[in-house]
């Protein structure tokens, strides 16, 4: 072993097998699967499938967004296309909805941090989902349903 080698630390990856993890229905349009909550509250990364002409509602995000469109499209209320293997990045702050668009069902890799806030017609906040509201809403799936509960909090 060289002595750079020996300097290297390597700590444990901590995986999970996607095809371990159920798909929570949420709505009768869309549905997610839990892949990791930070710590502290921090955020929360899932795959979120929604179903042709399925619309996110206008929200708002307290910290960044990540998105990798892995199947289907989404239409930005930007006007963007976003298809499969394009990334939207969303600074905090950042005001949005957009709509499925095509015959296909959206799949999407999310990173989420801080909350994100849906908001009401009058810029209200009606709702928030946040790391501590998708745990929540995880563990309540696996005990309805028999299910285990997976140890996603890093």
């Amino acid at each position: 072993m060289s002595q750079t080698e020996s300097l290297i630390q390597y700590l444990p990856a901590r995986t999970i097998s996607g095809h371990d993890m159920p798909w929570i229905p949420e709505s009768p349009v869309k549905s997610w699967k839990p892949l990791r909550f930070f710590a502290d509250g921090r955020g929360f990364v899932e795959m979120m499938r929604m179903s042709p002409g399925a619309t996110m509602p206008l929200h708002r995000h307290t910290g960044e967004i990540h998105a990798f469109n892995l199947k289907g499209e989404r239409l930005l209320c930007t006007g963007e296309c976003i298809g499969p293997g394009d990334y939207v990045y969303e600074p905090p702050g950042n005001t949005d909805w957009w709509k499925v668009v095509g015959d296909v069902p959206l799949t999407v890799l999310v990173v989420v941090h801080g909350e994100v806030e849906f908001l009401a017609a009058d810029g209200s906040v009606r709702n928030r989902v946040s790391a501590a509201t998708q745990l929540e809403a995880y563990r309540q799936y696996c005990e309805a349903n028999g299910l285990p509960v997976r140890d996603l909090i890093d």
